[in-house]
Protein backbone atom coordinates (compact mmCIF):
# COMPACT_ATOMS: atom_id res chain seq x y z
CA UNK A 1 0.00 0.00 0.00
CA UNK A 2 2.98 2.46 0.67
CA UNK A 3 4.13 1.83 -2.72
CA UNK A 4 0.85 3.03 -4.26
CA UNK A 5 0.77 5.54 -2.19
CA UNK A 6 4.15 7.02 -3.27
CA UNK A 7 2.91 6.24 -7.23
CA UNK A 8 -0.21 8.54 -6.64
CA UNK A 9 1.78 11.43 -5.00
CA UNK A 10 4.19 11.53 -7.49
CA UNK A 11 1.23 11.99 -9.94
CA UNK A 12 -0.06 14.54 -7.94
CA UNK A 13 3.03 16.31 -7.69
CA UNK A 14 3.64 15.98 -11.53
CA UNK A 15 6.06 13.62 -11.53
CA UNK A 16 3.93 11.77 -14.36
CA UNK A 17 6.19 8.74 -15.77
CA UNK A 18 5.72 8.07 -19.65
CA UNK A 19 4.64 4.45 -18.83
CA UNK A 20 3.00 2.65 -15.97
CA UNK A 21 2.99 -1.65 -15.87
CA UNK A 22 1.22 -2.80 -13.50
CA UNK A 23 1.44 -6.35 -13.37
CA UNK A 24 0.70 -8.96 -10.35
CA UNK A 25 -1.38 -11.72 -8.98
CA UNK A 26 -3.50 -8.91 -6.57
CA UNK A 27 -5.57 -7.15 -9.38
CA UNK A 28 -6.79 -5.08 -6.70
CA UNK A 29 -4.16 -2.44 -6.54
CA UNK A 30 -3.61 -2.58 -10.50
CA UNK A 31 -7.37 -1.37 -10.90
CA UNK A 32 -7.24 1.31 -8.45
CA UNK A 33 -4.06 2.98 -9.75
CA UNK A 34 -5.65 2.57 -13.19
CA UNK A 35 -8.53 4.17 -11.96
CA UNK A 36 -6.24 6.94 -10.18
CA UNK A 37 -5.21 7.74 -13.66
CA UNK A 38 -7.98 7.89 -16.41
CA UNK A 39 -9.39 10.26 -13.52
CA UNK A 40 -6.74 12.30 -12.92
CA UNK A 41 -4.21 12.99 -15.12
CA UNK A 42 -6.20 14.72 -17.88
CA UNK A 43 -8.89 17.32 -17.68
CA UNK A 44 -12.55 16.33 -18.57
CA UNK A 45 -11.93 18.60 -21.69
CA UNK A 46 -9.00 16.93 -22.69
CA UNK A 47 -9.95 13.53 -22.46
CA UNK A 48 -12.54 13.75 -25.31
CA UNK A 49 -9.45 13.49 -27.67
CA UNK A 50 -6.68 12.21 -25.90
CA UNK A 51 -7.75 9.91 -23.61
CA UNK A 52 -7.98 5.94 -24.55
CA UNK A 53 -8.56 2.09 -23.06
CA UNK A 54 -7.69 -0.33 -25.21
CA UNK A 55 -7.92 -4.53 -24.17
CA UNK A 56 -5.57 -6.56 -24.31
CA UNK A 57 -7.79 -9.38 -26.33
CA UNK A 58 -8.82 -7.40 -28.75
CA UNK A 59 -5.34 -6.11 -29.96
CA UNK A 60 -1.57 -6.17 -30.64
CA UNK A 61 1.25 -4.67 -29.31
CA UNK A 62 2.10 -3.21 -32.48
CA UNK A 63 -1.22 -1.70 -32.28
CA UNK A 64 -0.61 0.00 -28.77
CA UNK A 65 2.68 1.45 -29.86
CA UNK A 66 1.06 2.99 -33.17
CA UNK A 67 -1.41 4.92 -30.65
CA UNK A 68 1.10 5.51 -28.25
CA UNK A 69 3.54 7.46 -31.12
CA UNK A 70 0.21 9.88 -31.79
CA UNK A 71 0.75 13.25 -30.69
CA UNK A 72 -1.90 14.76 -28.62
CA UNK A 73 -4.74 17.23 -29.49
CA UNK A 74 -5.25 20.55 -27.57
CA UNK A 75 -3.38 18.93 -24.34
CA UNK A 76 -0.02 18.56 -23.17
CA UNK A 77 -0.36 14.76 -22.92
CA UNK A 78 -2.26 11.64 -24.19
CA UNK A 79 -3.25 8.91 -21.55
CA UNK A 80 -3.88 5.39 -23.01
CA UNK A 81 -4.65 2.46 -21.00
CA UNK A 82 -4.59 -0.74 -22.11
CA UNK A 83 -6.62 -3.46 -19.76
CA UNK A 84 -5.98 -6.83 -19.83
CA UNK A 85 -3.07 -6.39 -20.92
CA UNK A 86 -2.23 -9.79 -19.79
CA UNK A 87 -3.55 -11.67 -23.19
CA UNK A 88 0.24 -9.87 -24.71
CA UNK A 89 1.91 -11.41 -22.98
CA UNK A 90 3.21 -13.92 -25.79
CA UNK A 91 4.35 -10.63 -27.45
CA UNK A 92 5.02 -8.15 -24.76
CA UNK A 93 8.72 -8.27 -25.63
CA UNK A 94 7.81 -6.07 -29.12
CA UNK A 95 7.60 -2.98 -26.70
CA UNK A 96 11.26 -2.81 -26.41
CA UNK A 97 11.79 -0.64 -29.18
CA UNK A 98 9.50 2.07 -27.22
CA UNK A 99 10.25 1.55 -24.25
CA UNK A 100 13.49 2.30 -24.99
CA UNK A 101 12.58 6.13 -26.56
CA UNK A 102 8.95 6.72 -25.14
CA UNK A 103 6.65 9.76 -25.89
CA UNK A 104 6.89 12.33 -23.54
CA UNK A 105 3.66 13.51 -24.32
CA UNK A 106 1.82 10.07 -23.89
CA UNK A 107 1.15 8.18 -20.35
CA UNK A 108 0.62 4.48 -21.40
CA UNK A 109 -0.74 2.36 -18.86
CA UNK A 110 -0.50 -1.33 -18.98
CA UNK A 111 -3.04 -3.29 -16.58
CA UNK A 112 -1.04 -7.33 -16.51
CA UNK A 113 -3.14 -9.04 -14.19
CA UNK A 114 -2.26 -12.11 -12.37
CA UNK A 115 1.06 -12.38 -13.71
CA UNK A 116 4.67 -10.93 -13.84
CA UNK A 117 7.12 -10.48 -16.04
CA UNK A 118 10.58 -11.61 -15.90
CA UNK A 119 12.70 -9.14 -14.20
CA UNK A 120 16.04 -10.27 -16.21
CA UNK A 121 14.32 -9.57 -19.74
CA UNK A 122 15.53 -6.62 -21.24
CA UNK A 123 12.04 -5.09 -21.78
CA UNK A 124 11.28 -5.33 -17.94
CA UNK A 125 14.74 -3.41 -17.18
CA UNK A 126 13.48 -0.84 -19.99
CA UNK A 127 10.32 -0.18 -18.71
CA UNK A 128 11.65 0.13 -15.42
CA UNK A 129 14.38 2.50 -16.82
CA UNK A 130 11.86 4.80 -18.23
CA UNK A 131 8.86 3.95 -17.09
CA UNK A 132 7.46 2.60 -13.73
CA UNK A 133 6.62 -1.12 -13.51
CA UNK A 134 5.08 -2.13 -10.07
CA UNK A 135 4.04 -5.51 -9.03
CA UNK A 136 0.59 -5.58 -7.06
CA UNK A 137 1.46 -8.82 -4.62
CA UNK A 138 -1.18 -11.28 -3.19
CA UNK A 139 -1.26 -10.73 0.64
CA UNK A 140 -1.03 -13.62 2.81
CA UNK A 141 -4.45 -14.48 4.95
CA UNK A 142 -2.60 -13.21 7.93
CA UNK A 143 -2.11 -9.30 6.58
CA UNK A 144 -6.09 -9.24 5.48
CA UNK A 145 -7.47 -8.48 8.72
CA UNK A 146 -5.05 -5.24 9.16
CA UNK A 147 -5.54 -4.32 5.45
CA UNK A 148 -9.15 -3.94 6.07
CA UNK A 149 -8.84 -1.95 9.41
CA UNK A 150 -6.41 0.23 7.58
CA UNK A 151 -8.75 0.81 4.47
CA UNK A 152 -12.17 1.29 7.06
CA UNK A 153 -9.44 3.91 9.27
CA UNK A 154 -8.82 5.53 6.38
CA UNK A 155 -12.81 6.07 5.59
CA UNK A 156 -13.60 7.16 9.41
CA UNK A 157 -14.86 3.68 10.39
CA UNK A 158 -13.38 0.90 12.67
CA UNK A 159 -14.06 -2.77 13.18
CA UNK A 160 -14.59 -5.40 15.64
CA UNK A 161 -12.35 -8.31 15.06
CA UNK A 162 -14.86 -10.77 15.00
CA UNK A 163 -16.41 -8.68 12.40
CA UNK A 164 -12.74 -8.83 10.61
CA UNK A 165 -12.33 -12.35 10.79
CA UNK A 166 -15.83 -13.15 9.68
CA UNK A 167 -14.89 -10.85 6.67
CA UNK A 168 -11.46 -12.79 5.77
CA UNK A 169 -12.85 -16.03 6.78
CA UNK A 170 -15.79 -16.10 3.91
CA UNK A 171 -14.03 -13.61 1.56
CA UNK A 172 -10.79 -14.78 1.46
CA UNK A 173 -7.92 -12.48 0.11
CA UNK A 174 -10.13 -11.34 -2.89
CA UNK A 175 -9.41 -7.25 -1.88
CA UNK A 176 -11.46 -6.33 -4.75
CA UNK A 177 -14.57 -8.73 -3.48
CA UNK A 178 -13.52 -7.38 0.36
CA UNK A 179 -13.51 -3.64 -0.72
CA UNK A 180 -17.33 -4.18 -2.62
CA UNK A 181 -18.81 -5.41 0.86
CA UNK A 182 -16.97 -2.34 2.69
CA UNK A 183 -18.28 0.07 0.10
CA UNK A 184 -21.74 -1.58 0.90
CA UNK A 185 -21.13 -0.80 4.31
CA UNK A 186 -19.89 2.86 3.78
CA UNK A 187 -23.37 3.30 1.86
CA UNK A 188 -25.52 1.95 4.57
CA UNK A 189 -23.42 2.95 7.97
CA UNK A 190 -23.24 6.81 9.34
CA UNK A 191 -18.95 7.44 9.59
CA UNK A 192 -17.58 6.69 13.08
CA UNK A 193 -19.62 3.34 13.03
CA UNK A 194 -17.55 0.69 14.63
CA UNK A 195 -18.80 -2.23 12.61
CA UNK A 196 -19.60 -5.50 14.44
CA UNK A 197 -20.43 -9.07 13.62
CA UNK A 198 -24.58 -7.76 13.27
CA UNK A 199 -23.26 -5.27 10.68
CA UNK A 200 -22.27 -8.23 8.64
CA UNK A 201 -25.06 -10.65 8.73
CA UNK A 202 -27.37 -7.91 8.37
CA UNK A 203 -26.10 -6.37 5.53
CA UNK A 204 -23.80 -8.94 3.62
CA UNK A 205 -25.52 -11.86 4.92
CA UNK A 206 -22.99 -13.98 6.90
CA UNK A 207 -24.57 -15.21 9.38
CA UNK A 208 -23.05 -14.45 13.10
CA UNK A 209 -24.08 -17.66 14.85
CA UNK A 210 -23.57 -20.06 11.98
CA UNK A 211 -20.61 -19.96 9.93
CA UNK A 212 -16.87 -21.53 10.09
CA UNK A 213 -15.65 -19.36 12.60
CA UNK A 214 -18.25 -20.16 14.96
CA UNK A 215 -18.05 -23.90 14.36
CA UNK A 216 -14.42 -24.06 14.61
CA UNK A 217 -15.02 -22.26 17.96
CA UNK A 218 -17.40 -24.67 18.95
CA UNK A 219 -14.90 -27.61 18.07
CA UNK A 220 -12.40 -25.88 19.85
CA UNK A 221 -14.38 -25.46 22.95
CA UNK A 222 -15.38 -28.90 22.90
CA UNK A 223 -18.98 -28.13 22.60
CA UNK A 224 -20.52 -30.71 20.66
CA UNK A 225 -24.07 -29.53 21.08
CA UNK A 226 -23.40 -25.89 19.41
CA UNK A 227 -20.71 -27.77 16.95
CA UNK A 228 -23.81 -30.45 15.81
CA UNK A 229 -26.39 -27.60 15.25
CA UNK A 230 -24.41 -25.83 12.64
CA UNK A 231 -22.88 -28.85 10.97
CA UNK A 232 -27.13 -29.53 10.24
CA UNK A 233 -27.71 -25.99 9.22
CA UNK A 234 -24.42 -26.37 7.39
CA UNK A 235 -26.09 -29.42 5.66
CA UNK A 236 -29.33 -27.84 4.59
CA UNK A 237 -27.33 -24.82 3.08
CA UNK A 238 -24.71 -26.99 1.22
CA UNK A 239 -24.32 -23.79 -1.77
CA UNK A 240 -23.48 -21.52 1.18
CA UNK A 241 -21.08 -23.95 3.06
CA UNK A 242 -19.61 -26.01 0.21
CA UNK A 243 -18.06 -29.48 1.93
CA UNK A 244 -14.68 -28.59 1.16
CA UNK A 245 -14.70 -25.16 2.38
CA UNK A 246 -15.78 -26.57 5.79
CA UNK A 247 -13.12 -29.72 6.12
CA UNK A 248 -10.54 -27.13 4.68
CA UNK A 249 -10.74 -24.38 6.93
CA UNK A 250 -11.13 -26.73 9.84
CA UNK A 251 -8.18 -28.48 8.92
CA UNK A 252 -6.33 -25.45 8.84
CA UNK A 253 -7.35 -25.00 12.82
CA UNK A 254 -5.70 -28.37 13.75
CA UNK A 255 -2.35 -27.67 11.62
CA UNK A 256 -2.54 -24.29 13.95
CA UNK A 257 -3.15 -26.52 16.81
CA UNK A 258 -0.44 -28.57 15.89
CA UNK A 259 2.24 -25.37 15.36
CA UNK A 260 0.97 -24.55 18.49
CA UNK A 261 2.03 -27.67 20.74
CA UNK A 262 5.45 -27.46 19.08
CA UNK A 263 5.81 -24.00 19.85
CA UNK A 264 8.92 -23.30 22.71
CA UNK A 265 8.14 -20.14 23.11
CA UNK A 266 4.69 -19.16 24.09
CA UNK A 267 4.77 -15.72 24.46
CA UNK A 268 1.25 -14.87 23.09
CA UNK A 269 2.77 -12.49 20.76
CA UNK A 270 5.46 -14.99 19.36
CA UNK A 271 2.22 -17.65 19.30
CA UNK A 272 0.06 -15.32 17.49
CA UNK A 273 2.74 -14.84 14.38
CA UNK A 274 3.70 -18.27 14.41
CA UNK A 275 0.18 -19.13 13.70
CA UNK A 276 -1.21 -16.55 11.90
CA UNK A 277 -4.09 -15.11 14.11
CA UNK A 278 -5.04 -12.08 15.55
CA UNK A 279 -3.91 -12.15 19.26
CA UNK A 280 -7.79 -11.11 19.97
CA UNK A 281 -8.67 -15.13 19.60
CA UNK A 282 -5.27 -16.29 21.22
CA UNK A 283 -7.63 -17.13 24.09
CA UNK A 284 -10.14 -19.63 21.94
CA UNK A 285 -6.40 -21.44 20.90
CA UNK A 286 -5.19 -21.75 24.46
CA UNK A 287 -8.38 -23.86 25.58
CA UNK A 288 -8.00 -25.51 21.96
CA UNK A 289 -4.82 -27.14 22.57
CA UNK A 290 -5.94 -28.06 26.80
CA UNK A 291 -9.23 -29.94 24.90
CA UNK A 292 -6.77 -31.60 22.42
CA UNK A 293 -3.53 -32.81 23.38
CA UNK A 294 -0.63 -32.88 20.50
CA UNK A 295 -1.59 -36.72 20.02
CA UNK A 296 -5.13 -35.99 19.58
CA UNK A 297 -4.51 -33.42 16.92
CA UNK A 298 -2.67 -35.69 15.19
CA UNK A 299 -5.54 -38.15 14.64
CA UNK A 300 -7.92 -35.50 14.28
CA UNK A 301 -5.96 -34.22 11.50
CA UNK A 302 -5.23 -37.57 10.00
CA UNK A 303 -9.30 -37.95 9.99
CA UNK A 304 -9.79 -34.63 8.18
CA UNK A 305 -7.45 -35.76 5.52
CA UNK A 306 -9.75 -38.79 4.85
CA UNK A 307 -13.23 -37.01 5.64
CA UNK A 308 -11.40 -34.53 2.58
CA UNK A 309 -10.79 -37.37 0.14
CA UNK A 310 -14.65 -38.22 0.90
CA UNK A 311 -15.72 -34.82 0.17
CA UNK A 312 -14.36 -34.79 -3.25
CA UNK A 313 -16.17 -38.15 -4.53
CA UNK A 314 -13.48 -40.73 -3.95
CA UNK A 315 -14.36 -43.88 -1.95
CA UNK A 316 -17.57 -42.29 -0.37
CA UNK A 317 -19.89 -43.55 -2.42
CA UNK A 318 -21.90 -40.52 -3.06
CA UNK A 319 -22.50 -39.62 0.61
CA UNK A 320 -24.41 -36.70 1.54
CA UNK A 321 -23.07 -33.59 2.99
CA UNK A 322 -24.65 -34.17 6.25
CA UNK A 323 -23.35 -37.59 7.12
CA UNK A 324 -20.19 -36.50 6.18
CA UNK A 325 -20.18 -33.49 8.44
CA UNK A 326 -21.55 -35.93 11.56
CA UNK A 327 -18.19 -38.02 10.79
CA UNK A 328 -16.17 -35.88 11.16
CA UNK A 329 -17.30 -33.89 13.61
CA UNK A 330 -17.78 -37.48 15.68
CA UNK A 331 -13.98 -38.48 14.70
CA UNK A 332 -12.97 -35.01 15.84
CA UNK A 333 -15.00 -35.53 19.61
CA UNK A 334 -13.98 -38.95 19.85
Amino acid sequence: MDEVIKIVNDIKAGNIKPIYFLMGEEPYYIDKLAEYIEKNILSEEEKGFNQTVLYGRDVSVDDVVSAAKRYPMMADRQVIIVKEAQDLSRTIDKLETYASNPMETTVLVFCYKYKTLDKRKKVTKLLGQKGLVYESKKLYENQVGDWIKRVLSGKGYSIEPKANAMLVEFLGTDLSKINNELEKLQIILPKGTAITPTHIEENIGFSKDYNVFELRKAIGERNQIKAYKIAENFAHNPKDYPLVMTTGLVFGFFIQLLKYHGLKDKNPKNVATAIGVNPYFLKEYDLAIKNYPMRKVSQVVSALRDIDVKSKGVGANALPQSDLLKEMLYKIFN
